[in-house]
């Protein structure tokens, strides 16, 4: 750890709160409780009723750095005010409620700090427990240990930055939440009801619709079994790890489905190499083929794309090639991930299908037809939004990025920043 900034320890900038209370004696008030489970759900407190806090608690009179003392290998550091809040605060026992003891400590810089890497380890090499689920760390301990000291307008600065690419981070967080129930949302309407050639979902008030196996469609569509419309179903076939490779083919298992979207994961690849001669290549992949988890996890799906290259399934996966003069696979891929298509899993899955689905089960999934230029305009307004969804998570991935470094270079003092004290710093 670099160590620019002076060296002090923890016990001198900050003491423990030890203000006791009992919710439960005041059955009647709200409580600002900050609960591990409360921090987890939305890093911040629940608001309960006195009487459905059932023991002691730490009451908190004064702004404080919270930070979990139970299984510091999950972080869980917060600053709490409570002069913002006509509510009485209350933390579990579980954290630690550090108190400045002079007014040139900030909060937000040790709370910062407490997030960084090095004071994480510390805390994971010093708790103690029974159990590796169950570990705790001794706050007292905590207060003999170094921390850097800058000046209070560095901090300020420091803090301020670094809240400035958080901000950055909540916002991009929001957009993907938002995204993600757009994508619900159009999933369900585009699926069950299409778009007319205006471009419009259809509605029952201006178009036709009919009765189906999969509940109201448009008049224009028909429902199908899987079987009219592939030229073959098949899955993979065992004894695939004398053929593991460090180069070669893809090597595609269910840890390369996902449930967010019909595209493949491809962060956790295995490759195979395989002979000429091998029964394998019965499952060799080809553009367009829909893949179906068909043991444990029923029912995720994938697509593989245009020019994926050599690949290969294994024995938990259905490779279903379709017959692309009838269906564009994309569609009927975005329909078995949907809830026409799960619900059909569901189903089977509460039949008794748990130690795996067979292909002729496969065979009789129904699903939506619709016209060939109506499935591929479906498809691509889904895509457009799992696309935006992507770039969001791309853009917050550099945003962790970048706070990690400013982590790493300004609450050390590594990077200076009395430089930027009397500017604008644009993040």
């Amino acid at each position: 750890m670099c160590e620019s900034f002076p060296q002090v320890k923890l016990g001198d900038l900050f003491e423990i709160s030890k203000g006791s209370i009992c919710p439960f004696l005041f059955p009647n008030e709200e409580f600002a409780h900050h609960s591990l489970p409360a921090f987890d759900a939305s890093r911040g407190p629940a608001i309960e009723f006195g009487r459905e806090i059932e023991s002691n608690k730490t009451l908190l009179s004064e702004p404080v750095v919270l930070l979990s003392k139970l299984n510091p290998r999950t972080s869980r550091v917060s600053v709490v005010d409570p002069s913002n809040s006509y509510r009485r605060h209350c933390c579990s026992t579980e954290f630690i409620a550090y108190k400045a003891k002079q007014k040139a400590v900030s909060l937000n810089y040790y709370r910062y700090w407490f997030e960084t890497d090095f004071f994480r380890r510390r805390l994971q090499n010093s708790a103690v427990g029974t159990t590796n689920s169950h570990v705790r760390v001794n706050p007292g301990e905590t207060l003999n240990w170094k921390v850097p000291y800058p000046d209070i307008q560095e901090q300020n600065k420091i803090a301020e930055i670094l809240s400035t690419v958080d901000q950055a981070i909540d916002q991009t967080q929001a957009l993907i939440a938002k995204q993600k129930r757009i994508k619900t949302g159009l999933m369900q309407d585009l699926l069950t009801r299409g778009i007319d050639e205006h471009g419009n979902v259809r509605s029952e008030l201006t178009h036709q619709f009919k009765d189906s196996p999969l509940g109201r469609i448009p008049v224009d569509w028909n429902v199908v079994e899987l079987d009219t419309v592939v030229e073959f179903v098949t899955s993979g076939s065992r004894g695939w790890a004398q053929f593991y490779s460090v180069e070669g083919a893809t090597f595609l298992r269910i840890g390369n489905l996902t449930r967010e979207h019909i595209n493949l994961r491809l962060d956790n690849l295995v490759r195979v190499s395989l002979p000429k001669s091998s029964e394998g290549k019965r499952t060799s992949i080809a553009a367009g083929d829909i893949l179906i988890s068909i043991t444990a996890d029923l029912g995720i799906i994938g697509v593989i794309p245009k020019q994926f290259g050599e690949g290969y399934v294994n024995q938990h996966i259905a490779l279903v090639r379709l017959l692309p003069s009838k269906v564009d696979a994309r569609f009927v891929g975005w329909y078995l991930s949907g809830r026409g298509g799960q619900s059909q899993f569901e189903k089977l899955n509460e039949s008794g299908a748990k130690a795996g689905l067979n292909l002729p089960t496969i065979r009789k999934l129904l699903i939506p037809i619709a016209n060939p230029s109506e499935q591929v305009k479906i498809s691509e307004i889904l895509d457009s939004i799992i696309k935006r969804i992507e770039n969001l998570y791309s853009e917050l991935h550099k945003l962790n990025s970048l706070k990690s470094a400013l982590m790493q270079d300004l609450l050390t003092g590594k990077k200076p920043v009395a430089p930027l004290l009397d500017s604008e710093v644009m993040v």
